[in-house]
């Protein structure tokens, strides 16, 4: 088969400028054939060079005491949890491939990032995720326009709800068939929806496993004259440059890309996991690599910039599933489950007879060579070859141009309407059956949760918390970041994002170890989304330190953009925390008529940036909430030292909804029984509106329970502390309770559960 010319053409469609162009050139001495323009286009495209935020990504902190493998070392960080164990976590992301395929995009995210996992010498024990989509209901914001200008407004509105719905649908289908099939538990996570996700749905996954200090494994070719070994499935031509395809922008003729999306088998996964770890147990092996982004480029390259070494493979021993496939579709197809094994010579037999035992396809394919080029022959004949160390590490690195968006619009007060009782009830209805808040239940049914019998606290609480069985560990793990923030004041709303991770992980009972994170942002070449880029990435390396919680990698996904514009910044926070004693894990809601209600922290003012207004007007207006780390940090050692104590019943983060809302899913959020709140303000400050009080959003805020003879004790230990708090009100009865000012609202559990528990069912029915 003939390749076609290098032209200017050819090289712009396979996303290299022509600076770049110039720079391969100089690194070969020559001019690139087809098949290596293919392999220098997926390795230098964001999705694995990060070359637009690889200078921004040095701002975080990596190390600590507990940190054994730290960010960029291998395919994911690894931290000490004490008596010898570790785990291994990550988060990654699937947002194109979702956008385009969301069954199989979303799938096969799921399957990567456990590769990733299982890779390090770890076993998978549960994943999270985190979601975003467009709107999937019709809202009419109050005070706002409520009628579009025309009908052709409605039918646009109505097919991108539409459209979302499938999204959601999909993604959630994909996501429960990979982990349900391959045994391992999805345990929570968050769900968004906002307008500026339509069409570019967020799908970053993340998974956790646990491992020995001893079996940590590398992804590096050690050992001149080892065998390189292929193991797991067929390559076909799905996923073909799929790095490249998640390193530009989205739009309408993205679905032409459909091929770029790989087909996962959670089956033959399963099976590759068993028959990995099995032969990690060994002595054979001397480095192992996933072929994740960019397939069989990405694992040589870097196996062997990272050894030191060179690689030579043979493309013609390579299992296939397809007849006819070229040097370039080999080597950039993103095929799933598959491994590169660097083997130690004369271990070979001991490979091939566990992968036979487990019946999974494997190939002696190559050979580390002390040369330090990634040389790929096919039939004995040269097709490529490249120095491995400039391909993986030197790609080319960029500092993009960054200019502030004008202020956010303040909120004024006056443009909400009337302040009346009769509003405050009817908001905290429709907030709790807006889908960003409402129950994910729909969602939790689809997922296997359970599977393992580890799950300690069910799908929907502040934290996941799961028990590590063989190391007799509870660890809890959150993801966290709200996207409204971070479209006004990007530094501020990543800073709450880190906060609120931590503030979740101390409701558990957990204290935080580390961060993974997932970058999602639009076209870094337009200099306003390289501001947010900058300052979320600021805020979260602020947040890091504070907390004394080193990132130990993540992920990156630029170009989430559609012809509508970007998606609102979204710097995902995943943050794992270390549970001593079973007795101190928490819940999130109420658990026995007579409790004491507290809140821990101020009673806020300021809507400014809450889902209150966002729901009530359809407008994103600031300022967003402050904070301040230090009262922060003082209060989860509080929490902490009040559930130590055995002083806490359940824990319970205000954010979204503000504390109206926090009160009520501290209500109704319980599988087994519901449990009214009675709760007294008395009189309005000045100037105070009551919709004001009721849903503000301000940080540093928590509501707990405790025994009626205990409220005292745990008010009076909060004031030694320093930690602001009242005593709210009492568990008890059928319904929520709130007076204030002389006003008495009163909303039954039934209906406030009814439209929590069933309004994201009924708009996937609709």
């Amino acid at each position: 088969m003939t390749e076609p010319a290098i032209t200017p053409a050819l090289i712009a469609k396979h996303g290299l400028t022509p600076e770049e162009y110039e720079r391969v050139k100089t690194i070969l001495g020559r001019e690139p054939n087809f098949t290596e323009l293919g392999i220098f286009s997926v390795m230098w495209s964001e999705h694995c060079s990060y070359k637009n935020t690889r200078l921004q990504l040095k701002k975080f902190p990596t190390t600590g005491p507990s940190v054994l493998v730290k960010a960029g070392e291998e395919n994911a960080g690894v931290i000490d949890i004490g008596d010898g164990w570790a785990v291994a976590f990550k988060m990654e992301s699937h947002n194109h491939p979702s956008a385009v395929e969301p069954f199989q995009g979303a799938a096969t995210g799921v399957g990567g990032i456990i590769r990733d996992i299982f890779t390090m010498g770890a076993r998978p024990v549960f994943s999270l995720n985190s979601l975003r989509f467009g709107p999937i209901t019709e809202t009419l914001p109050i005070g706002g326009d409520e009628s579009p200008s025309d009908q052709s407004e409605i039918a646009n509105r109505q097919s991108a709800i539409r459209k979302n719905r499938r999204l959601f649908a999909g993604v959630v289908g994909g996501i429960s068939h990979y982990g349900n099939c391959i045994g391992v538990p999805t345990i929570g996570g968050e769900i968004y929806f906002d307008e500026s996700y339509n069409g570019n749905p967020l799908v970053n996954v993340f998974c956790l496993g646990v491992l020995r200090h001893e079996e940590i494994a590398r992804g590096a070719a050690h050992g001149i004259g080892n065998p390189v070994f292929y193991v797991g499935a067929e390559t076909g031509r799905d996923g073909l440059a799929g790095a490249a395809f998640a390193s530009r922008d989205l739009t309408e003729e993205s679905r032409e890309d459909r091929p770029a999306v790989q087909v996962g088998d959670p089956f033959r996964e399963k099976l590759l996991l068993e028959a990995c770890l099995e032969l990690l147990a060994t002595d054979a092996v001397a480095g192992i690599q996933d072929m994740g982004a960019a397939g069989l480029t990405c694992s040589t390259c870097e196996t062997a910039s990272r050894g030191g070494t060179g690689v030579e493979i043979d493309l013609a021993k390579v299992p296939k599933r397809e007849q006819g496939m070229t040097p370039y579709e080999i080597m950039l197809s993103e095929s799933q489950e598959r491994m590169l094994i660097i083997v130690k010579k004369g271990q070979e037999k001991v490979v091939q007879d566990i992968f036979e035992k487990w019946d999974l396809p494997y190939a002696e394919v190559g050979t580390v060579r002390d040369d330090g080029m990634m040389r790929v022959l096919m039939d004995r004949k040269l097709v490529a070859e490249i120095p491995a160390a400039k391909l993986a590490d030197e790609a080319p690195v960029y500092a993009r141009e960054a200019r502030a968006r004008p202020t956010a619009e303040q909120l004024d007060l006056a443009s909400l309407g009337e302040d009346s009782p009769q509003a405050s009830h009817a908001a905290l209805l429709q907030l709790l059956a807006h889908p960003s808040i409402a129950s994910k239940n729909w969602v939790w049914r689809q997922y296997d949760h359970m599977v393992r019998a580890g799950t300690c606290v069910p799908p929907g609480s502040d934290a996941a918390v799961f028990l590590i069985r063989e190391a007799g560990k509870f660890v809890a793990a959150t993801s966290d970041c709200n996207a409204l923030y971070c479209s006004l004041e990007p530094r501020n709303g990543a800073r709450i994002a880190i906060a609120e991770a931590a503030r979740n992980l101390a409701c558990s009972g957990a204290v935080p170890l580390a961060v993974t994170d997932n970058l999602n942002f639009g076209n870094p070449h337009h200099p306003e989304n390289f501001w947010q880029i900058t300052e979320c990435v600021d805020g979260l390396a602020e947040g890091c330190l504070a907390f004394n919680t080193p990132v130990t990698g993540g992920n990156v996904s630029l170009y989430n953009q559609s012809p509508a514009g970007a998606i609102d910044p979204t710097p995902t926070v995943g943050m794992v925390g270390l549970i001593e004693d079973e007795k101190h894990i928490t819940r999130s809601h109420f658990q026995h008529s007579g409790d004491a209600i507290i809140l821990l922290g101020e009673l806020g003012q300021n809507l400014g940036a809450s889902q209150f207004v966002a729901v009530m007007t359809g407008r994103k207006v600031g300022p967003v909430p402050q904070l301040d780390f230090a009262k922060e940090r003082a209060l989860h050692d509080a929490l902490r030292s009040l559930i130590k104590s055995g002083l806490v019943r359940s824990a319970h983060d205000c954010s979204e909804g503000g504390l109206a809302v926090a009160l009520a899913e501290s209500c109704i959020s319980n599988p087994e029984h519901r449990f009214g709140a009675t709760i007294s303000f008395g009189a309005l400050g000045n100037n105070t509106r009551l919709d004001e009080l009721l849903f503000n959003e301000a940080q540093s805020r928590i509501v707990i329970s405790t025994t009626a003879n205990n409220a005292s004790a745990v008010l009076a230990l909060l004031e030694w502390r320093g930690i602001p708090a009242r005593r709210l009100g009492t568990v008890g009865g059928d319904a929520l309770q709130i007076s204030v000012a002389g006003h008495d609202l009163t909303w039954p559990l039934a209906t406030l559960h009814d439209a929590w528990y069933e309004s994201i069912a009924r708009a996937m029915q609709s």
